[in-house]
């Protein structure tokens, strides 16, 4: 479902993405962790083209992007069908504070899609039930805890009904008590069959829900395996030392 062939992202002299390869395979969930400043969330941001590459091949689904060539910039038209294909949750919430919740969750379905207001409205409100929000729809964003936010975000997305989702630290911003909210709509995205890639410092999570887990670091793919296998038993000395300082929150998930 997502491919990525030699990935190189610079700014300026700083090598973001080195060459990077990857496959994630449709109705799969594949974790990305590693330090901070290892070029994680900078992919992420290029599988949607939030980022542009320097070099490289992308697809998502049947839609591909290919930089082999210096300056092939996609026009703002490719940009938006491409985007389309992909939903993004990001560490801030990004609600439309003069909205509702549930015009937040339609805006994309009526502005993007042209869908009838009607339809929006129930697609949004089928959504916030399945995030356990069904009576927050005529709330205003900023009556919502964070951990409420990040939900409204996740509907939002799926509004679109994109064929992956992207998440970049969407559990980083909570409180600690409100992660568990958040994560239990990921799994049950994970169980109906979505395609996910996130960007995680819940380790216990990843190993329990992803089925691969990438280690980044410097810009590049150093390990990466099936999950419990990487973050239980890691074969590369960078990726033990990174996971040592979880190995006290990595009880039996």
């Amino acid at each position: 479902m997502i491919e990525l062939i030699g990935v190189k992202k610079s700014f300026g002299n700083n090598e973001v993405l080195k060459d990077i390869t990857l496959d994630v395979a449709k109705g799969s969930v594949v974790a990305l962790i590693g330090p901070s400043g290892s070029g994680k969330s900078t992919l992420l941001r290029s599988i949607n083209l939030l980022t542009v590459p320097d070099r490289g091949f992308i697809r998502v689904g049947d839609h591909t992007m290919d930089f082999s060539l210096p300056y092939a910039l996609p026009r703002d038209r490719e940009l938006a069908a491409f985007r389309a294909r992909t939903g993004m949750v990001f560490q801030s919430f990004n609600l439309f504070p003069h909205m509702s919740v549930e015009e937040n969750v339609m805006e994309g379905p009526v502005t993007v899609l042209r869908q009838p207001k009607a339809q929006a409205r129930q697609l949004a409100r089928e959504l916030l039930a399945k995030v356990g929000l069904a009576e927050k729809a005529e709330a205003q964003p900023d009556s919502l805890s964070g951990g409420q936010k990040q939900r409204v975000a996740i509907a939002r997305a799926l509004a679109m009904k994109p064929e992956v989702m992207l998440f970049d630290e969407a559990t980083s911003a909570l409180d600690p008590e409100l992660v568990g909210e958040v994560l239990a709509v990921v799994r049950s995205l994970a169980a109906e069959g979505m395609t996910m890639l996130l960007v995680t410092h819940e380790m216990a999570f990843a190993r329990d829900v992803a089925d691969r887990v990438i280690f980044m670091r410097d810009g590049c793919v150093v390990e990466e395996g099936e999950a419990r296998q990487v973050i239980d038993n890691p074969a590369h000395p960078a990726t033990r030392s990174f996971l040592s300082h979880f190995h006290g929150g990595l009880g039996s998930a």
